[in-house]
């Protein structure tokens, strides 16, 4: 029986089936869309056989991402947000307008970096075509699209990701469990010299008598192999292996969702508590790169739907918000864990090769180290 916590929708061993220790406790799916609305779709792109680079025809190894906050009944809907850069070496548009205005409008779309413009112009063509009104005006409006670089294994200046790609994802955005690594935006990413991609967890937090959802998604791409953590345990004695780069370099995009009832300046917070995440497996965010990450939360988020003279807001105290930082901070490292657990190797642009992560490997020195959880249900 598939377990949504040990193995995605295509049977891929997650995280947990590892026997990586998570404190906390996770959502029914264990991603971003427990979220109740929030739904993610892929248009991955996989063309050419492994070798010489002909810039134009390949080889292809690149996609989209698209995530829609409340989903396809309302895929226009606002949504209160915030928005952190650690290591500001990249992009994630409308990212001025969430900090002036605190909310974000419309699909979140991640890809390569060279298609980032491609990506946000077609979610506006897409919005128009589908909806009647979106944004602060007729037919106007300032999307998220972020992106990581994908060009030690994809063709990158062919510009593959076509706008048509970019409707693709959003149409095929769904709720439930997701697929990670090799999918979508994530395709062609390393990860502390391993095959990196998309990855996704989250946390349930109780609050006075409610329970709300915390929810992480990561395009993970940064990293050097002698920096890479698992569960506290330096791994690069155990795991040796040759770096792409000489020096930390790709970067990360970061998304958090949550239906717990926050405003901009929170959801702000929230993202500034990504970095503790991430920097759990070791990261230094290095100059090269892009560490951008931004919050929103889905409560409440009919009033910015309205035109009235005052807007009724209800939100947590800010010093009540400890429970909610440490579920980022969980979630952001087990998405990250999940990257590396889910994905498979793959070679691409002249014949360079992203290894996939030793599992057996890890697993065996969790357990000499005393840090192995078994899997529950195995």
């Amino acid at each position: 029986m598939h377990n949504p916590l040990l193995e995605t929708p295509s049977g891929k061993p997650r995280a947990r089936a590892l026997g990586i220790p998570f404190d906390g406790r996770p959502g029914p799916f264990n991603a971003i869309t427990d979220v109740p609305g929030v739904q993610v779709g892929y248009r991955t792109l996989i063309e050419g056989e492994a070798g010489p680079l002909a810039v134009g025809k390949g080889p292809v190894r690149t996609g989209v991402t698209a995530l829609l906050p409340r989903g396809k009944a309302r895929p226009d809907a606002p949504v209160w947000a915030g928005q952190h850069s650690l290591n500001g070496n990249g992009e994630l548009t409308g990212s001025w307008w969430i900090e002036e205005a605190g909310k974000a409008d419309g699909p979140i779309t991640i890809t390569n970096t060279h298609s980032c413009g491609v990506a946000r112009d077609a979610t506006i063509a897409w919005l128009h075509a589908n909806v009647d009104r979106y944004g602060d005006g007729p037919s106007w409006g300032l999307p998220v699209a972020g992106e990581t670089y994908d060009g030690w294994l994809n063709d990158i200046n062919g510009f593959h990701v076509t706008r048509e790609h970019v409707f693709q994802a959003i149409g095929n955005a769904a709720g439930g469990p997701i697929e990670e690594g090799s999918v979508g935006g994530g395709t062609g990413m390393m990860l502390y010299g391993h095959k990196g991609g998309s990855g996704a967890a989250s946390r349930q937090v109780a609050y006075r008598g409610a329970t709300y959802t915390v929810g992480v998604f990561v395009q993970a791409n940064f990293g050097l192999r002698s920096q890479l953590t698992i569960a506290g345990i330096p791994m690069a004695e155990h795991l040796p292996g040759t770096d792409p780069y000489d020096f930390d370099t790709g970067s990360i995009i970061a998304i958090v969702a949550t239906d717990a009832p926050l405003i901009p300046h929170q959801c702000k917070r929230l993202a500034r508590r990504i970095p503790l995440g991430v920097g759990k497996g070791g990261s230094i965010s290095g100059h090269g790169s892009g560490d951008i990450f931004m919050a929103f939360s889905t409560a409440g988020s009919e009033a910015l739907d309205t035109d009235a003279p005052y807007l009724a807001i209800e939100a947590i105290p800010d010093h009540r918000l400890d429970p909610f930082f440490e579920a980022v901070i969980q979630a952001t490292d087990e998405a990250i864990m999940n990257v590396l657990a889910v994905s498979e190797e793959m070679e691409g642009v002249d014949g360079h090769k992203a290894e996939a992560l030793d599992r057996r490997k890890v697993a065996e020195v969790l357990k000499r180290h005393g840090r192995y959880r078994e899997p529950p249900g195995l």
